[in-house]
């Protein structure tokens, strides 16, 4: 029995090279019974302006690089982000990408839990 999947089952979170476009970068690293990891390279990318994410998933996100700032509907104060800090971002809860670094890499390390109806 082999206990580390072939594939995505391990790397480096660090190595991600030049980016192919001008999208933020999204690479889908487990996705077992509901649960979802994905690692996120942002390089000064946003949320347009106006745009809330309104997921029916929980989303536990850590900032390992980089520098961001999110916004929470409803909350006057943006929450900035530095390397280590990590937040739960309940189901439902409208919240934004409102900046990140453009002259370092801002890498996520982002954990989505199964749906929660409303």
């Amino acid at each position: 029995m082999k206990c580390i999947s072939s594939g995505p089952g391990s790397g480096n979170l660090f190595e991600f090279g030049a980016p192919a476009s001008s999208d933020e970068q999204v690479d889908a690293l487990v996705e077992d019974a509901g649960v979802s990891i994905e690692r996120i390279v942002s390089r000064g990318h946003a949320s347009p302006p106006d745009f809330w994410c309104d997921s029916p998933r929980a989303e536990w996100v850590a900032l390992l690089s980089g520098a961001a700032t999110l916004e929470f509907e409803g909350e006057r104060e943006p929450h900035p982000m530095k390397p280590g800090d990590y937040v739960l971002i309940e189901a439902h809860c409208r919240h934004r990408v409102a900046w990140t670094s453009d002259t370092e890499p801002s890498v996520w390390l982002a954990v989505y839990t199964p749906e929660v109806p409303r």
